[in-house]
């Protein structure tokens, strides 16, 4: 029989199968050996062990269309990444990195921007303008008032999406909104660390429609960037297109004179915080590459 698996917690699959019940499944020792671990969101093969107690073992793994280090997921559509305008201030560093991992798999991007109602005046104007040229849907909503959930509702119908962003944002308040009969706990944010405390503790994919799912996953405030080498990383940033008829090739739009995505930034036609993230992580890739 196959199936999809839409949670994992301790060593156990649950895994939605073609007959429409979900089972608890092991994995078996082959996948060890392989050194090939299940996530959440794999499609798999599973013998029945017991229908009536809904148990199961995992015996094959299809192959993968996309899958994701952190969180740790694997065949969806696209990304909706959830930070708020304020409470905690946005990260745009670890924002960036989340843009690059989904970016490298080619996957559409949807950066929810949570906490409307908290916003400082402008506060949407100011991270409209860093990434209005990223190559990402923007959408701003309030979880509390319900304020742009039916706008994200129809930008998730019919395709598989997974939720990521730091701890505190709102992900499983917005994910509350979206349904009607599944309540996730939600967390306060910390006074003293300004970071909301992990409510969400695995990946779970959760419907929201007959042809919509979300995938809930856990907040994180720390990520690292994983790249060939640092000369990949340009590759990613959509706002560099219009301006990379530099002067050198390749340019790495950092040091060499008479660079045009320089030029365009000092004209500001390209984010400084956007080019300052893509100096920062590109001096870091160069080194840690150097390392090995």
């Amino acid at each position: 029989m196959q199936g999809r698996i839409v949670k994992g917690i301790a060593g156990f699959y649950y895994v939605y199968a073609d007959d429409g019940i979900t089972y608890e499944c092991k994995a078996k020792g082959v996948f060890r050996k392989d050194k090939r671990k299940p996530v959440t969101g794999d499609r798999v093969t599973l013998d029945v062990l017991s229908e009536e107690e809904r148990l199961g073992n995992i015996t094959g793994l299809f192959k993968r269309d996309n899958e994701f280090i952190r969180p740790a997921v694997a065949n969806v559509d696209q990304a909706l990444i959830v930070f708020a305008l304020t409470d905690p201030e946005p990260d745009y560093l670890l924002l960036d990195k989340l843009l690059l991992q989904y970016k490298k798999q080619d996957l559409p991007i949807i950066i929810c921007f949570n906490k409307e109602d908290l916003g400082k005046e402008g506060a949407q104007e100011v991270v409209s303008e860093i990434y209005r040229n990223s190559g990402t849907t923007l959408m701003f909503t309030c979880a509390v008032s319900g304020q742009g959930i039916d706008e994200l509702k129809e930008r998730l119908k019919g395709k598989l999406s997974f939720v990521s962003g730091p701890s505190g944002v709102g992900k499983s308040s917005i994910i509350n909104r979206l349904q009607d009969d599944v309540s996730i706990e939600t967390g306060n944010i910390s006074r003293k660390l300004k970071r909301g405390k992990h409510t969400t503790r695995h990946s779970e994919i959760i419907p929201i429609e007959d042809d919509t799912f979300i995938m809930d996953t856990p907040g994180f405030s720390k990520m690292d960037v994983f790249m060939d080498d640092e000369w990949e990383l340009k590759e990613y940033y959509d706002e560099f297109y219009p301006y990379e008829d530099c002067r050198f090739k390749p340019c790495s739009h950092t040091h060499e004179p008479d660079c045009a995505v320089k030029d365009a930034l000092n004209r500001g036609l390209i984010s400084k915080t956007r080019y300052d993230n893509y100096s920062l992580l590109f001096s870091e890739l160069k080194e840690s590459h150097r390392k090995y």
